[in-house]
């Protein structure tokens, strides 16, 4: 008989080792069918729009000069450097020869791919001048005159809050959690900005944006900061968000009183290797938890990840109908509607260049915040299998003075989602801490 630890070691050798071959077996697969729909949406576009559509399937000297040269440092090595064993081996050698005959970025004409949903919600963007803004939910202070809108119930101006949602998410994130929860002091004296990230929501999604960080900054200054004139204000984000929120406040590090990251997505390593890091870390080629997997398949892989969006966010009316007949319901989930709006275009791009490219700014970000003195609190659940909690951790050891909260039992969506209140009033106490600091300065 063999003693019961060396057979439990023996089970979880085994049952690991299965693990990984079938891992490696799946992701094979997805390597060759990754290779071979390349070559098939090259067809298609041609087909329908005249011109091969932009993909980075080749080497990245190929998109040289078509960014700008102040723009190319901001594109993430994951868009080239994901390893594929069927596209390193030149597979046939047929793919890279028709990619040099064909060789196109762009597009073909007009403003939306023929492969992205035309419905009117998703192309809403494009009115009123083309949709040069964001969307953004503005909830002005409750003082009952229009004509002070801006101010709160004492005639001073209103404290302002900034609230950036994560990925594939929109303002909707925040509107239906935090907004209906606010106390009437807050109501009264707070002017909320709840945005639609670019490429997002109601959000312009243009087919020739690489949507870096330099983008989703220059479209918020655009759609908040400037038109509303804003000498200072709070931010609040949300997991991807996070990361454009710590770009932001590095840039308007004088006018930025807190920030709450909330599940950020923080990997430190150095700048030359972070993108990689971050990819592997965050959205690494794993089986389990299916969340996990969704992440990695869509992450990993530009062509399939394409066809999903083909199948589900081309045709959303129909599984929305679909699910509104299973569940009985005349309204779905705002996060179920949300899953829908984006683009593979925007969505690819967005977690590439600020997911896995941002990485190698946040450093730098954080050094110049915690010079300016902005206050950090950081909320995390023990839970989250998409950002694992040792990112707020290593946050608390770049930041020794922020404030950390982890929230037990809580997953990277149930950290908001279900306690709603109690994070609401989080917030709060937050923003009245530091007007509480400003009394004594």
């Amino acid at each position: 008989m063999f003693p019961s630890s060396l057979v439990g070691k023996w089970t979880t050798k085994s049952a690991a080792t299965v693990i990984s071959a079938t891992s490696f077996i799946v992701f094979l697969i997805f390597d060759f069918l990754e290779v071979i729909f390349c070559i098939i949406y090259r067809y298609l576009d041609e087909f329908f729009e005249g011109k091969a559509y932009r993909c980075y399937c080749g080497d990245r000297g190929e998109l040289q000069g078509s960014v700008g040269d102040d723009r190319e440092s901001e594109l993430s090595e994951t868009l080239y450097g994901r390893n594929n064993v069927f596209r390193q081996m030149r597979f046939l050698g047929f793919a890279r020869k028709w990619e040099n005959r064909k060789k196109a970025f762009g597009g073909g004409g007009g403003i939306t791919v023929w492969s992205d949903c035309g419905c009117e919600s998703c192309v809403s963007w494009m009115k009123d001048g083309g949709g040069q803004n964001l969307h953004v939910v503005v909830k002005e202070p409750s003082t009952g005159d229009p004509t002070t809108a801006n101010e709160n119930c004492c005639g001073d101006l209103a404290e302002n809050v900034i609230f950036l949602h994560g990925f594939l998410s929109s303002s909707s994130f925040w509107t239906e959690t935090v907004f209906p929860n606010l106390s009437e002091p807050v109501k009264r004296n707070y002017r909320l900005f709840a945005v639609d990230l670019l490429g997002f929501g109601r959000s312009p999604k243009p087919k020739d944006c690489f949507y870096t960080l330099t983008d989703h900054l220059e479209m918020i200054e655009k759609s908040v900061i400037k038109p509303f004139e804003l000498k200072s204000f709070h931010l609040v984000a949300h997991s991807m968000g996070c990361t454009i929120s710590l770009a932001l406040a590095a840039k308007y590090s004088n006018c930025v009183k807190s920030i709450v990251l909330t599940a950020p997505p923080y990997i430190p390593s150095s700048k030359e290797g972070a993108s990689l890091t971050a990819l592997e870390k965050l959205a690494g080629k794993r089986l389990w938890p299916p969340l996990i997997f969704g992440s990695s398949f869509m992450s990993w892989y530009e062509h399939l990840g394409r066809c999903v969006c083909l199948l589900v966010c081309r045709n959303h009316r129909i599984w929305e109908k679909i699910l509104k007949l299973l569940t009985w319901r005349r309204d779905l989930h705002f996060m179920i509607m949300d899953l829908t709006r984006h683009t593979h275009h925007s969505a690819w791009h967005t977690m590439h260049n600020v997911i896995c490219g941002g990485a190698k700014f946040l450093d730098e970000n954080l050094d110049r915040l915690m010079k300016s003195g902005v206050k950090f609190c950081v909320i995390h659940g023990d839970c989250d299998n998409v950002v694992p909690l040792e990112c707020s951790e290593s946050i608390k050891s770049k930041v020794p003075n922020a404030e950390i909260n982890i929230i037990s039992n809580a997953d990277h969506c149930s950290v908001i989602m279900g306690r709603e209140k109690d994070f609401t009033r989080n917030l709060e106490h937050i923003w009245a801490s530091f007007a509480d600091t400003e009394l004594f300065l």
